[in-house]
C-alpha cells in the first residue's frame, strides 16, 4: 500500500488513524510557534501533540529535522515525535544512525528508553530554556520501494 507513495500520502494514513481516535482533533501542515507542522493533536485548544514525518537522507538532514521540529515547539509543548520513513538499503545500520545523531544532538538531555527495535523516547531541552524538558519520540519505518 505504501510502495511508491510520497510522505504526504503516508501522513495522511496516520492523520485517518489519529482522527478516528481524537474525533477530529489532528491536523495536517499546521502552524505552529515558528512553522508548520506535519502532525498537530490538540484537545480543548491546547496542542497535546506534535509531530514531523520526513525520509532518512542522511545524518545531515536528520539533524536539521530534529531542529525542524524544535521550532515548532513552544514553551508549553512537552510531547513530540519525528516519523521516519526509510526507502534504503540497510535498515538496521540506519536505525543505528538514527538513535546515535538523535543521541548526539545538542538539546538531547538522555534516552529515556528504547520502545522496540524501531523506536525510542529522548528527553530534550527546549531551545532557548534549559530547564524545561520535552518527551521526543523517534520512529522509523522502513518503507518498500516501487520495485
Amino acid at each position: 500500500a505504501f510502495a511508491g507513495t510520497d510522505e504526504e500520502a503516508i501522513r495522511m494514513h496516520f492523520l485517518v488513524q489519529l482522527n478516528g481516535h481524537y474525533q477530529g482533533q489532528a491536523t495536517g501542515e499546521t502552524f505552529n510557534y515558528e512553522g508548520k507542522t506535519d502532525i498537530l493533536i490538540k484537545d480543548k485548544g491546547r496542542n497535546i501533540f506534535i509531530a514531523e514525518c520526513k525520509f532518512w537522507r542522511g545524518e545531515k538532514i536528520y539533524s536539521e529535522t530534529i531542529d525542524q521540529l524544535l521550532g515548532y515547539l513552544s514553551w508549553r509543548d512537552t510531547k513530540a515525535a519525528i516519523i521516519v520513513f526509510n526507502r534504503n538499503k540497510g535498515f538496521s545500520k540506519i536505525l543505528e544512525k538514527i538513535s546515535e545523531t538523535t543521541a548526539r544532538h545538542r538539546n538531547c538531555r538522555n534516552m529515556i528508553r528504547q520502545i522496540s527495535e524501531t523506536s525510542w523516547q529522548f528527553r530534550f531541552t527546549h531551545r532557548s530554556d534549559v530547564n524545561r524538558t520535552m518527551t521526543i519520540t523517534v520512529m522509523a519505518f522502513d518503507v518498500p520501494n516501487k520495485d
